[in-house]
């Protein structure tokens, strides 16, 4: 299968008074079409810096990240800005939802911010509210929504602009169990039904163990990787994870 995100020796390096941080070291990584893959790390790790230079916020030091057919590492700040919003998806752990829209108007946000008709934005919109279950919810604002519910409307707004990859930060650092295992599931089930490309960042083994592929980040390179195939064992991944970390 094609790979949709292909990373190259990827450096990055910050530099914080006299001290160099070498976050990223020789970063390699391939991600197939319509995968469901995490990268699993500790604070500090270095997945956070990698998921910014995937989505173009921010450039390596040296290395390439070529995402289809584009290598973002080449382009200017307007064209990288152009690209996320009408070829990527994101979403945060804080769900960055606007507090005065509606839960459809903020799905609806993507594609009218970029000047499309808003009857055809409309009819989309509405497919992704029913997709990820919150058809009832639609007239509601962020206030009165739980977070599970933010999160999934959220997921709705990065589908909008059907992304040839979405990136997941976290994405359910702010949840209790309950509401963060529906939004796992949420997001294996639209990988595998859609066909989209879904890059998360985790620590958690439990939201590691619903991702096909799991690559281990310390210290800025990858370790090894833990294939689990979809299935939800994370005293597997937890395992493997210590194992592949020490």
């Amino acid at each position: 299968m094609k790979h949709v995100v292909a990373i190259e020796d990827l450096h990055k390096r910050y530099h914080l008074d006299d001290e160099v941080i070498h976050a990223l070291r020789g970063v390699n990584l391939r991600v197939e079409g319509g995968q469901f893959v995490a990268i699993m790390g500790a604070s500090g790790s270095g997945k956070t810096t990698l998921l910014h230079l995937t989505g173009g916020l921010d450039l390596p030091d040296s290395g390439s990240i070529i995402i289809g057919e584009h290598n973002i590492t080449d382009m200017s700040d307007r064209q990288r800005t152009l690209f996320r919003r009408r070829r990527l998806g994101v979403i945060f752990q804080s769900f960055n939802l606007m507090p005065n829209l509606t839960a459809l108007e903020n799905v609806m946000l993507p594609l009218l911010v970029d000047g499309r008709h808003a009857a055809e934005v409309r009819r989309r919109a509405d497919e992704l509210v029913h997709m990820v279950h919150l058809e009832h919810r639609i007239r509601h604002r962020p206030a009165v929504l739980s977070g599970g519910e933010q999160q999934r409307v959220a997921i709705a707004r990065a589908l909008m602009n059907e992304p040839v990859l979405i990136l997941a930060d976290e994405p359910t650092g702010n949840l209790d169990p309950t509401s963060s295992m529906e939004i796992w599931n949420l997001l294996r089930d639209l990988s595998r039904e859609t066909g989209t490309t879904v890059l998360m960042v985790t620590h958690e083994a439990a939201a590691a163990a619903h991702a096909n592929q799991v690559h281990v980040l310390k210290e800025g390179q990858f370790t090894g990787i833990i294939d689990s195939v979809g299935t939800p064992d994370a005293a597997l991944v937890a395992a493997r994870y210590a194992e592949l970390a020490d």
